[in-house]
């Protein structure tokens, strides 16, 4: 076999993993994970990686979350976007409690295999907690715009949804 094939059929990941043994491959050469066809993530010290979360239909950057190797394996066969929870530090399928699920309906994974990209439809069209449709909905004026002042601007003007019909009493998970 050749070096270019065995970068596209590494062996399989630890056996001690909970996903499927062939799910992630190997991190084995920098040709297998820059140019093969296995999915070989690298995760960081703490055992999590970065993944970048966009509208499917308009390109719109919803969030950016972590993944641990559950929730990448949970997305993968599911469909649906799980994540890991920082704050709670707990594995986060996302709209379990809001009904707002993110449907995955293609994961990219960048080019050395450290950040995920995932684009999504959400039935109710927000991925929020604080009601906005994206969790990006202020902007920070930068260079000649700070002109006008350094304060935020919000991009969005209504929330899609009222968090507290939503979430009740549940504890916010941002943290100070």
């Amino acid at each position: 076999m050749t070096e270019k094939q065995s970068a596209r059929h590494p062996p399989d990941a630890d056996a001690s993993t909970h996903e499927s043994p062939s799910l992630f491959g190997a991190r084995t050469t920098i040709e297998h994970v820059e140019e093969g066809s296995a999915l070989a993530p690298k995760f960081d010290a703490g055992g999590l990686i970065p993944c970048v979360t966009t509208d499917f239909h308009s390109g719109e950057v919803l969030m950016v979350a972590v993944m641990n190797r559950e929730a990448l394996a949970n997305t993968i066969q599911t469909g649906e976007a799980y994540y890991f929870s920082r704050s709670r530090q707990q594995l986060w399928h996302k709209g379990a409690t809001s009904g707002l699920v993110q449907k995955v309906l293609e994961m990219r994974i960048d080019d050395d295999q450290d950040c995920v990209w995932l684009r999504v439809e959400i039935d109710g069209g927000a991925s929020c907690h604080v009601g906005y449709r994206s969790c990006f909905y202020r902007r920070v004026p930068v260079g000649a715009q700070r002109e006008r002042g350094g304060s935020l601007e919000f991009t969005e003007q209504e929330k899609t949804f009222d968090p507290k019909a939503v979430y009740g009493d549940a504890p916010n998970p941002t943290q100070l």
